[in-house]
């Protein structure tokens, strides 16, 4: 079997296996290896494709991984979804209890309850959404 197919192969492999992984390792050295196949099918010796492997391993790794990872754990700029609620103001449009009620968050209607189970906050009351529970909003009393 060729030398450049062998390396094509352990790239191809360790590709897949970064795949199962997301640790960005196993990619670097699959792209390495896919160098590797590259220098070893324009015909260099078996000892300068481990040379060329080596190389394009280590520099990958020193450079390439920490950028990668720098870009992957970079906390979240913007909440999505539900979680963009939280801490926003609302309007409550019917007495919210401890067990249930409607505020108006940004122009859409939600069921609401009383964060402290023990308040009643009347209608036209401004409140902040503390939390999110399913399709409940559990919302304070501005001060």
């Amino acid at each position: 079997m060729d030398p450049w197919l062998i390396w094509l192969i352990v790239a191809a492999l360790l590709v897949v296996a970064e795949i199962f992984t997301l640790t960005a390792s196993l990619g670097m050295l699959g792209g390495a290896a896919l160098a590797t196949a590259g220098a070893a099918a324009i015909g260099l010796p078996v000892p300068w494709q481990f040379l060329v492997f080596t190389v394009a391993a280590t520099a990958s790794m020193l450079f390439l991984r920490p950028l990668a990872l720098r870009h992957v754990l970079q906390p979240q700029k913007e909440r999505f979804g539900v979680d963009a609620l939280v801490g926003r103001r609302a309007h409550v449009v019917s007495e919210v209890t401890g067990l249930g009620g409607r505020v108006r968050i940004g122009g859409e209607e939600w069921t609401a309850r009383a964060y402290d189970e023990t308040l009643v906050i009347p209608p036209g009351t401004t409140v902040d959404v503390i939390e999110i529970s399913g399709t409940t909003a559990l919302v304070y009393p501005r001060e």
